[in-house]
């Protein structure tokens, strides 16, 4: 047995799911076979994970399946074996993909700055640079985190947030590329011809050929911090030290909230270790289904 107010938000789950899987997810992962409607549902596995992710916290598949097998049984008693639940989840990788863009989509905050986006990379690591990952290969390859100074396998998660006054930031879009993927090549690839913005980066995104392409076709910038020119002499650093590091700071403070977003996803998720992945499939699901868990958590309970 679950308190009362948890069963109504296991209930608006599962409607929420229910009414969304109909109109936009049973597409990408329908089965054309003789067992196309099992008595355990794809709802009720999609419900399962969001709801006991969100709300009880239990952030490991096995967790998830032993919670739901000790307390949700009177909801979902057809609820399979812990391997047969994890074989659904994985079929749902691109339902989970689905319902993240439509979360992101359907549900932007009134209070968005339209005109200022947060851009940033999170790494999601399989293994450390020093061992060779032997899952999702084909989505995945080695880099480098320069905030945890480490080599790793893995994944990176390309985030484009709208800036909002005194709170975490929102995305606007989602991208996962392999971790070697620079951070600028994606923007130029899916934020670079937005019109009219004004967007907030970190040095990485400094390029003087983009930022003219910008401000020519789309009347939009790229703020980031100031980048030391190579080779400069002392006398010239020192003239201009004291108007960059204002600069710097003033840039490094509106992008803050892309960085709070990122810490709210590690501590709601633990959305950056994917260590226990063992297909490509399942690596989709920890991202995705992570992301629409926590999404799922802001719009249930605000």
């Amino acid at each position: 047995m679950i308190p009362k107010v948890k069963d109504l938000k296991l209930i608006a789950t599962h409607m929420y799911i229910c009414d969304i899987y109909d109109s936009k997810l049973r597409s990408s992962c329908e089965r054309f076979s003789n067992n196309c409607n099992p008595d355990f549902t794809n709802q009720e596995v999609l419900t399962i994970y969001l709801y006991a992710m969100n709300l009880e916290q239990r952030l490991k598949i096995k967790q998830i399946h032993e919670y739901a097998s000790d307390y949700l049984r009177s909801w979902f008693p057809f609820l399979p074996s812990y391997e047969a639940f994890v074989m659904r989840l994985n079929r749902l990788s691109e339902a989970f993909k689905n319902l993240t863009g439509a979360l992101l989509s359907g549900y932007c905050p009134r209070d968005c700055d339209y005109s200022t986006s947060l851009m940033d990379s999170l790494p999601i690591i399989i293994c450390s640079g020093k061992r060779v990952p032997s899952v999702a290969k084909e989505i995945t390859d080695k880099g480098y985190c320069s905030t945890k100074s480490m080599y790793y396998y893995g994944l990176k998660l390309h985030a484009l947030a709208f800036h909002r006054p005194d709170q975490l930031s929102f995305p606007e879009s989602i991208v996962i590329t392999p971790a070697s993927e620079n951070d600028l090549n994606v923007h130029k690839q899916n934020g670079s011809d937005i019109p009219n913005r004004s967007f907030y980066g970190d040095k990485i995104y400094q390029n003087t050929e983009l930022l003219k392409y910008m401000a020519r076709t789309c009347n939009s910038e790229i703020l980031t911090p100031v980048k030391g020119v190579k080779g400069q002499q002392e006398t010239t650093y020192q003239w201009g030290k004291a108007a960059n590091d204002l600069y710097s700071r003033t840039v490094s403070r509106v992008r803050q909230p892309i960085e709070s977003l990122f810490n709210w996803f590690i501590e709601k998720t633990d959305i950056q270790r994917a260590s226990k992945v063992r297909s490509t499939k399942g690596l989709l699901v920890h991202v995705f289904g992570k992301i629409a868990a926590a999404f799922i958590y802001l719009i249930f309970n605000s």
